[in-house]
């Protein structure tokens, strides 16, 4: 029964082949969604940058020219 490969022909060696790539195939698939999941704030906008905000304090007045000056530096550099 073994020894009899006639029936089966030459692709028998391969049987464990095609289970092997079913489940990378379902691995991919479980990454690639989770991916998708959970990488979704790429879509949504960013939030404001610490320059933004100070940048809007200072137009409120809420900061002076000096202070405003300093943080933006502190910022940048």
């Amino acid at each position: 029964m073994w020894s009899d490969m006639s029936n089966h022909g030459w692709w028998w060696g391969f049987g464990p082949l095609p289970m092997l790539l079913f489940w990378a195939l379902i691995i991919v698939a479980i990454v690639a969604f989770g991916k998708w999941m959970f990488d979704r704030s790429g879509d949504a906008p960013r939030g404001k940058s610490a320059l933004d905000i100070l940048k809007e304090r200072y137009a409120r007045g809420e900061i002076g020219k000096e202070e405003f000056e300093q943080k933006k530096r502190d910022l940048e550099g």
